[in-house]
């Protein structure tokens, strides 16, 4: 699909059209609809080239390229990840990405992707949650009441029906905002004043805090039988958020085994502790929920290949909108050999119009 003539002009979404974007589709919507992108990637995951994120880290946080590509489609991402920025007003994960054509190399829409970020990742909890949770499952225990909060609640109304929230967050600013912003979305929510109290009669426990270090969000005694933990911020070396004696009692559903080892709560544990990929579980290869006492864990660290899917999922939804803009962003002489001379035709003054 080529949404414009011009092979120099690249579209791009910015933030304030991709908020406009999400708004004019619907919130719940989008997350349904690039859901089922998700699911579709995942279902086809053996033909995606895979590898961990290249990551460079440091003192204060993390920048990293997450790329992939179908064979068809390449595309890739970058984002950081700095708990400190809050404390200075910034956001903790900024991000941006790129897709491109992969037989002639030319990118064929860049976009943010802070917002698209925290849509995907919402939307892949909710997938694998589909799976693997509960299915009379109604109540979820949020842990972390920041940036992704939102996302994780709207997204498991959307895909699994959930209602009834119980949040909690060592700041309580953060869950008066979560309330506020989610009054008129259609839940039953109750702030909780601990981990422990948010987590009393919730089928789905979802944790999602920012610090970057080993943590203890959640402690064995705390999670019962039969639930689903959907454990989203642990995403890097050095950062969990779960004792390692809940590990050894669930059965463990991944996205990429080679980087969630690295980055994800299993880094707690021996290399070759079993998991499962939760692609086959997608593909009827492998078991998700097997009963009503099983505890499932669904360690999240984020994957390229869900960044590839948000991607295209966007730049369906824009064309024949105006919702993005043009970028001069590629050289395209008349002569593909004449990149040199393109650059001194610049410099001539524009013909005069002698018929003016």
């Amino acid at each position: 699909m080529t949404m414009i003539p011009n092979l120099n002009l690249v579209p791009f979404v910015s933030v304030d059209h991709m908020m406009k974007l999400v708004l004019h589709i619907g919130v719940e919507r989008f997350l349904t609809e690039l859901s089922a992108y998700v699911e579709e990637d995942f279902r086809r995951w053996e033909r995606f080239d895979k590898t961990p994120r290249v990551a460079s880290h440091s003192a204060e946080g993390v920048i990293e390229l997450m790329p992939t590509s179908d064979g068809r489609t390449y595309g890739f991402k970058y984002v950081n990840g700095h708990p400190k920025n809050t404390r200075e007003g910034r956001q903790t994960v900024t991000a941006f990405g790129v897709l491109a054509d992969v037989g002639t190399g030319y990118p064929m829409l860049m976009t943010e992707m802070t917002i698209l970020t925290a849509l995907r990742t919402a939307a892949t909890s909710a997938v694998a949650a589909k799976h693997l949770a509960p299915k009379d499952a109604s109540c979820m225990a949020i842990i972390g009441n920041g940036a992704q909060a939102e996302f994780q609640a709207m997204a498991f109304k959307a895909l699994l029906g959930i209602r009834k929230l119980r949040l909690y967050d060592i700041d309580p600013a953060a869950t008066r905002k979560c309330m506020r912003n989610l009054s008129d979305q259609g839940f039953e929510i109750a702030a909780c004043g601990s981990t422990e109290e948010a987590v009393e009669g919730a089928q789905i426990i979802t944790t999602v805090t920012a610090d970057k270090q080993y943590a203890t969000i959640l402690t064995d005694n705390m999670v019962g039988a039969g639930v689903h933990i959907n454990a989203v911020g642990g995403d890097c070396p050095g950062k969990t958020e779960l004792h390692r004696d809940i590990l050894l009692r669930s059965d463990i559903f991944v996205e990429y085994p080679p980087q969630t080892r690295i980055e994800g709560e299993i880094q707690q544990l021996a290399p070759d502790h079993p998991v499962t990929e939760l692609w086959t579980v997608m593909t009827g290869q492998a078991t998700g929920r097997r009963d009503a006492r099983q505890i499932t864990l669904f360690d999240s660290v984020g994957f390229a290949t869900e960044d590839f899917s948000a991607l295209r999922y966007v730049r369906d939804k824009v064309a024949g909108t105006g919702f993005y803009e043009t970028l001069d962003m590629l050289a395209d002489p008349d002569e593909p050999r004449d990149l040199f001379g393109m650059i001194l035709r610049a410099a001539k003054p524009a013909p005069v119009d002698e018929a003016a």
